[in-house]
């Protein structure tokens, strides 16, 4: 809707000094931002926010990505959708125990008692953490992320975001809770999800199973050893950085069109050091080429070892437990004598005992050679990953389904996607999956598995017929509720029960925010209005965790994407080029930025940034935006300045006659237009970029071509004054989605409501048959008489005794305005078959 205006009340001295409180507060009063849901889902447009992890303090490239997610949310409330921005925060998982057990200087120990009158150490040692029960640490938990979302909040509000704070969820809270634990249970019944004993990713720091898409490959130094096995009185050679796992070998392996081992394939060698028989296999995946072209299969060195051991149905030796060192006793098979020189070490520890027996043995054919190799870690951890045998909950997303994995593809296909070329990077990530989605975690603070065990007579645990709630009973933690038929009594008894002790995966909880954002099975109405959502905005690093788990829980739940369009943002870099992140320790924070700069102009320079495109850190951009600010403050403060425009007649506003005016406008609705097609492609930078460049112009050029008219008198007077405020109201709003605040400040200048809920301008707002090249030949003009006065080291202020403007576009020159602006006694336009230019001649009192 167009606000009405009033007589404008201009600051003396405007200012961008506390814009961000002021109008914080008025938008919060006011509901500025409210979701209305009484509006059909034909009107509204639904945001699926991404949740920042709660775990310290926010940075630039938190600013970077959710301010383009606020230019679209708010230019989508001025096209007059019923905007749903809600915010969230990821609190719970890994992130936030690190952050606790540093804070507090406490670990978790789920073995000891709660207390009830626990506190913390007053002087924290992180490196001696005092060990509390599990409920305890949740406690603590929960008191440091409620610190943390309350500092999260106030920065969001200072940042501007237009997100309805009165939709405020947790990741941890009973909501997601439940959705979490309902969404897993209809997985499970309708065999979705399914508890498996089998290799796992394991992260030995935090001793948790890690999912494949929590998988990061970092360059590490590393040697290739040459060791030697045994084929009868033949030796066989094997080059392998792992030589620590030589307990745990199960078989040689070698491809079937090797020519060098065709005879070994089907007998048995000796390893070396222990002097198990192994069998010499044959496998597709051997490469000749590799090292010595033949190679131990251990259980289990890296995920080829998985492949190897399942398909060619091989023997189990584990040899390294869940705290990454080598178990106390051999592995089935194998001597005690050789490997109790290994128990109980660190693979580091044993790899270099390895190493020494081998040599003493003579079983190491010369020296390791050096190399450096891409070695997997989990993304938050700090040491290589092992492989182990555990229990896990798995859900299936196509990873061994060929089915399900064309169904996630079409899915693809089906959204929209911003940059267009991003897509790729989901297709790659579907069709590279080895495995199902591994969603639980043995971790303490995150939404536990709603699952018990029986126990039989003996007190084990019977995993094939695991007990559940009914939905109406969650959310449940089953390490203090009871499941249906039991009591507390029970727990851990034989013919009792036992509870799942793990939790989800954070990612389990997180790919579910459009249902616990949108009230799914708890708020039907609501849901129905905003789902499928308009718009999924995130980071393109999280394509493979964040947008394709929430692909694939809706899929299995919904039949349906959970949105229409998804739009990717880049990463922020530093200086040297790198990713900005807190494990590399090179992040801003972005308050300093904030007080320092204003909101606004760090607005600027998020938006300045491409969509799905990494952009570097850039103050000088953030003092261009402020810059812009300052000059939005000035010239419309000039504008209004002029005066209240009177009406003529019944129009609101006299009418614009001039051909230089007319022409502005005409440039302006063009703008308008390109400014509009890009919001509607999630190009925020393109409308910022066309916008910008049309208000510097229209000071530069128009506004001092138009001033000495628009203080007189008269009809043309009364052009100028119209068509300035005409474009002050349509540039207003075209800034809006970007500049917030000082949009603002002008706009409460002289209309009532706010510009974030007034309409956004379309070109049938401004008059029509105006000619830009007028103003663009007029503007070109007096640009080449202000460069002959700076040429002849004079006044902007100088007189001009003659101008002559020649050119094919001399006609189209407003005459009077440039006499006006360009201070030129005599000016002649000649018609000419050439680009436009000027001679000028200054007046013999021209200082």
């Amino acid at each position: 809707m167009t606000e009405r205006p009033r007589t404008p009340n201009v600051p003396s001295q405007p200012s961008l000094d506390g814009l961000e409180d002021k109008w914080v507060r008025a938008w919060e009063d006011g509901g500025v931002h409210r979701f209305d849901r009484t509006r059909p889902r034909g009107e509204v447009y639904s945001i699926d926010t991404p949740p920042p992890t709660v775990s310290g303090s926010l940075h630039v490239g938190h600013v970077f990505s959710f301010t383009h997610t606020d230019t679209v949310a708010r230019f989508q409330r001025m096209r007059g959708r019923a905007v749903f921005y809600p915010m969230g925060w990821d609190d719970n998982g890994l992130p936030t125990e690190r952050r606790v057990q540093n804070h507090f200087g406490v670990r978790c120990d789920p073995a000891l008692p709660y207390d009830p009158d626990f506190e913390p150490p007053a002087d924290p040692d992180p490196r001696r953490q005092v060990p509390v029960s599990r409920r305890n640490f949740i406690e603590l938990c929960e008191r440091l992320t409620a610190v943390d979302e309350k500092a999260f909040e106030e920065m969001w509000r200072r940042v501007g975001l237009s997100v309805d704070w009165s939709l405020l969820y947790t990741t941890i809270g009973d909501v997601s809770r439940t959705a979490s634990q309902r969404a897993f249970l209809r997985n499970l019944a309708r065999g979705e999800a399914y508890v498996a004993e089998a290799p796992t990713l394991w992260d030995v720091t935090f001793r948790t199973a890690v999912a494949q898409a929590e998988l990061e490959d970092r360059e590490q130094p590393g040697a290739f050893h040459r060791l030697r096995f045994h084929a009868d009185d033949r030796p066989v050679y094997v080059e392998t950085t792992r030589p620590e796992l030589l307990p745990a070998c199960v078989a040689l392996v070698a491809h079937p069109d090797d020519e060098r081992y065709r005879e070994l394939v089907g007998t048995t060698a000796r390893t070396p050091l222990f002097g198990v028989e192994v069998p010499v296999v044959a496998h597709r995946l051997a490469d000749p080429d590799k090292g010595s072209g033949i190679a131990m299969i251990c259980t289990f060195g890296d995920v080829t070892d998985v492949t190897w051991w399942r398909e060619l149905d091989l023997p189990t030796r584990a040899v390294i437990g869940w705290d990454g060192r080598l178990a106390a006793a051999p592995p089935p098979g194998v001597p005690a004598g050789p490997y109790g020189e290994l128990a109980g070490k660190t693979v580091f520890s044993a790899r270099e005992r390895v190493v020494e027996l081998l040599r003493e043995s003579g079983d190491l054919d010369g020296e390791p050679r050096r190399i450096t190799r891409p070695v997997k870690f989990y993304e938050k951890g700090g040491k290589p990953l092992e492989i182990v045998t555990t229990r896990q909950w798995y859900i299936r997303n196509g990873g061994r389904d060929v089915a399900v994995r064309a169904e996630l593809l079409a899915r693809g296909r089906e959204l929209e996607w911003h940059p267009g070329y991003m897509r790729g990077r989901y297709e790659n990530w579907v069709e590279g999956l080895n495995g199902d989605w591994l969603i639980s975690r043995q971790r303490f603070f995150g939404v536990p598995i709603p699952v018990w065990y029986p126990l039989d007579a003996t007190g084990a645990p019977r995993y094939d017929e695991p007990i559940t709630p009914p939905e109406d009973a969650l959310p449940v933690d089953p390490s203090s509720d009871v499941p249906p038929g039991y009591t507390e009594e029970h727990r851990g008894e034989p013919g009792g029960f036992t509870g799942d002790p793990d939790v989800m995966d954070t990612w389990a909880t997180s790919s579910l925010t459009p249902q616990i954002a949108g009230g799914w099975e708890r708020d039907p109405d609501l849901f129905g209005r905003v789902f499928p959502y308009d718009l999924r905005p995130q980071a393109h690093d999280i394509i493979r965790t964040w947008l394709f788990s929430t692909v694939v829980r809706s899929h299995l739940e919904h039949g349906a994407l959970p949105w229409a369009a998804a739009a990717l943002s880049g990463w922020i870099l530093d200086p040297d080029r790198k990713k900005m992140s807190k494990s590399k320790g090179n992040v801003v924070t972005p308050i300093d930025l904030l007080r320092e700069y204003g909101s606004d102009a760090v607005r600027y320079w998020a938006a300045s940034g491409r969509p799905g495109a990494d952009t570097a850190f850039d103050t000088g951009q953030i003092k261009v935006g402020r810059r812009l600010a300052i000059k939005i403050l000035n010239a419309s403060r000039f504008v209004l300045g002029l005066g209240e425009v009177a009406a003529v007649g019944a129009a609101a506003v006299p009418a614009v006659t001039e051909p230089l005016d007319r022409a502005m406008l005409a440039t302006l609705s063009g703008v308008v237009q390109d400014a509009t097609e890009a919001f509607e492609g999630y190009d925020y930078t393109r409308a910022l970029e066309r916008t910008e460049r049309f208000f510097w112009e229209f000071c530069d050029d128009y506004l001092e071509l138009v001033k000495a008219r628009a203080y007189g008198d008269g009809p043309d007077a009364l052009s100028a004054r119209a068509a300035l405020q005409t474009a002050l109201s349509v540039l207003l709003r075209l800034f809006a989605p970007v500049l917030p605040f000082v949009t603002e400040e002008v706009w409460s200048w002289w209309r009532q409501g706010s510009v974030h809920t007034a309409s956004w301008p379309a070109a049938a707002e401004l008059p029509p048959g105006g000619d830009p090249s007028v103003l663009a030949a007029t503007g070109e003009a007096l640009r080449q008489v202000r460069r002959a006065k700076s040429e002849a080291r004079a006044s902007m202020r100088a007189d001009v005794a003659r101008a002559v403007v020649r050119g094919a576009q001399a006609a189209r020159i407003a005459g009077p305005d440039l006499a006006a602006a360009g201070r030129i006694a005599d000016l002649a336009l000649e018609d000419a078959p050439a680009d436009l230019t000027v001679e000028v001649t200054l007046a013999a009192s021209a200082p």
